[in-house]
């Protein structure tokens, strides 16, 4: 009896099962922990991505202008479908997040699965939003001030598989899972000119109603001439100069000026700007797009394919120029009759109503074809421009007329054997368009100015002994723009939190 004692407690036969045995709770707590972490994690995943998603949607249509939350809610709405798993809110744990499009009038709201604010500013990752960062109730003002929104997934139920009520009486398994996303909205441009204006169109009082995006869209208003002048004061219809990367001295700033590719690049969000040496500078920099700057003749930053402007003759030694005074003889592209009789009342003086003498430009400067062409009645003297140099609009038939001889002789052709550069439209001016009143309070240099749109506008004449440079307004980016300026966009939504 003894010895079969000794060899029961001597045998480990069996013994694996007692450990499993005692160890399988654990075994199937771990397990059942690690199976719930996994189904929570993916759950948090479904919903960060889907928060995610709705703010890059709905972001990208933040682009400062009028409708911007209307169109920010139709994109979450339309463009976002994403489905979550191992929610308790619906069978079998599966269920499509939505949202919806309640109106776009309130800066924040809901619908559907998610809700959101829209937002003029964010600080930085370790503090939390608060509606200090808020953009401004009104939609009016919130619109064009937004620059991010914010989204936030309606928290969705979760009940764990582990028993938790093994572990506390009080204790359920089930908790809520949220997500939140911050995107923002940025626009950029390249191969920009260092240069801005204060809009012209800011204060519509003083262009009789119009604004930016209806002078980019209706001819009427391109028509209009604008008197764009540096006199050290940020009003509308100034202009002034942006921080370049080839730094702001008057030998920089006439180079970039005179760059058929410019190098710098600059954010809608914010720009700095910088004073700058412009007499000198400006009109060198600016007329080497005619042909008429000396230390440009003959350069690699060459004159534009059509340069006509009324030149009677020029010292190609020097760059020294005599220009017509009569119109009939050619001059140009003439000015608006009121710039020309100095009576102008809109914009402080400085703009014209858009009756430029088209017909008489043509009479002059092409005297051989007859009467002015009826696709040119009531065109901008952009469009008789481009005209000029392709007339039936196909580049493949190179029947540019540009080549006429007015009537005092002068032809489009660059002076002093200068080959035109064809890559780009030498004279256009591209620049950033500043809403400078409603800042307030800037001048000289100032960091992170925010850009109201981005602009191209053709230099009508040349620069003849002043800091003034005559323009027609051709383009603007964003909403009202009509879609000449997209080449130079870099336009991204991107996530910040």
């Amino acid at each position: 009896m003894l010895r079969i004692i000794r060899a029961f407690w001597r045998d480990q036969r069996g013994i694996a099962l007692i450990l499993v045995s005692v160890t399988l709770p654990a075994i199937i707590g771990f397990s059942l922990l690690a199976i719930d972490m996994s189904r929570v994690n993916n759950l948090h995943n479904d919903l960060q991505k889907a928060a995610d998603a709705f703010a890059l949607a709905g972001a990208a249509e933040l682009d400062g202008s009028t409708g911007a939350w209307a169109r920010a809610e139709r994109a979450m709405a339309t463009l976002v479908s994403n489905e979550g798993r191992f929610s308790t809110a619906a069978p079998n744990g599966r269920f499509t997040l939505t949202s919806g499009q309640p109106g776009g009038a309130l800066r924040c709201n809901s619908a559907g699965n998610i809700s959101w604010c829209f937002l003029k500013t964010i600080p930085n990752d370790d503090v939390a939003i608060t509606t200090a960062n808020y953009a401004n109730a009104d939609p009016a003002v919130g619109e064009l001030e937004t620059r991010f929104v914010q989204v936030t997934v309606t928290p969705t139920g979760f009940a764990a598989i582990f028993p938790v009520s093994f572990l506390s009486n009080t204790a359920t398994g089930s908790f809520n899972v949220g997500a939140v996303a911050v995107a923002g909205f940025r626009s950029s441009v390249c191969d920009y000119t260092p240069v801005f204006m204060c809009n012209p169109y800011e204060d519509t009082s003083l262009t009789g109603g119009v604004t930016l995006e209806m002078a980019a869209n209706q001819q009427q208003y391109r028509r209009r001439q604008i008197l764009l002048r540096d006199n050290g004061f940020y009003q509308p219809g100034n202009f002034a100069f942006l921080a370049s990367p080839e730094g702001n001295g008057a030998q920089a700033l006439e180079a970039s000026l005179a760059r058929v590719k410019p190098v710098g690049c600059y954010a809608q969000d914010g720009v700095d700007t910088e004073p700058g040496q412009s007499t000198g500078p400006v009109q060198d920099g600016l007329n080497a797009r005619f042909g008429i700057s000396k230390s440009y003749i003959g350069s690699a930053n060459g004159p534009a394919a059509n340069v006509r402007m009324g030149l009677k003759s020029i010292n190609c030694n020097n760059g020294q120029t005599n220009f017509e005074t009569d119109p009939t003889k050619g001059v140009g592209l003439e000015r608006d009759s009121c710039l020309i009789a100095g009576n102008c009342t809109l914009m402080g003086g400085r703009m014209g109503t858009g009756d430029w003498n088209a017909s008489r430009y043509w009479a002059a400067n092409h005297p051989t074809r007859g009467a002015l062409p009826s696709s040119l009645v009531g065109a901008t003297r952009y469009e008789m421009y481009r005209y000029e140099l392709d007339p039936d609009g196909n580049p493949a038939t190179n029947d540019s007329i540009a080549g006429d001889a007015a009537v005092s002789g002068e032809t489009g052709n660059p002076s002093c054997n200068q080959t035109p550069v064809t890559t780009v439209d030498r004279r256009i001016l591209y620049g950033a368009i500043i809403d400078c009143q409603a800042i307030g309070g800037f001048n000289g240099r100032a960091n992170n100015i925010p850009v109201r749109a981005f602009g191209s506008f053709f230099i009508t004449e040349p620069i003849k002994d002043s800091k003034d440079i005559y323009v027609e307004l051709v383009d603007i980016t964003g909403k009202g723009g009509r879609g000449t300026l997209d080449n130079f966009l870099r336009d991204e939504a991107q996530l910040y939190r």
